[in-house]
């Protein structure tokens, strides 16, 4: 069980890093592409795209990063005000539902990349499964932490972060 809870925390503190990376680099892009067009009065064709693709992979795993700090939005005013014994039902159903709706993105997250592996972005030339491996990706890291969170809950630990 703490190997899982290591696991999870490396993961997400390796895509806390990598989101700032993408970000930053999003940014920069964008400036660049800001300067060129209205300074040198040229345009960069890939900077759109670029940024475009950067900012589905900042979406997905932003999303992992969010479910792991437990900070997506919610409303508590029920949960808050049932008995402990039915919240904690209540907190394992909640993460049995995610599991399965994680699970369904890792399967036709899959399927679409598969669907698009022969299709290529017109100004990168980048095969587009590449773009898209991250909706499986993010399924997976989100699966991840769903099953740490719910064996947790299952110890009577609760979400401790």
């Amino acid at each position: 069980m703490y190997a899982l809870e290591k696991l999870s925390r490396s993961i997400n503190n390796w895509v806390e890093f990598l989101l700032f990376g993408l970000g930053f680099s999003m940014s920069v892009i964008i400036a660049v592409q800001v300067f060129c067009r209205y300074v040198l009065n040229h345009s960069l064709f890939w900077s759109e795209e670029l940024a475009r693709y950067l900012l589905v992979w900042l979406t997905f795993l932003g999303a992992s990063v969010a479910y792991y700090r437990n900070v997506h939005p919610g409303i508590d005013v029920i949960y808050a005000r049932m008995p402990n014994s039915i919240q904690k039902i209540t907190a394992i159903t909640v993460h049995l539902v995610s599991m399965t709706l994680f699970g369904i993105m890792i399967i036709f997250g899959t399927k679409f990349s598969y669907f698009v592996r022969l299709q290529i972005s017109p100004a990168l030339n980048l095969p587009k499964w590449l773009i898209f491996t991250i909706i499986p990706i993010s399924g997976l890291i989100l699966m991840l932490h769903s099953l740490t969170f719910f064996l947790n809950e299952l110890k009577g630990k609760g979400r401790d972060n």
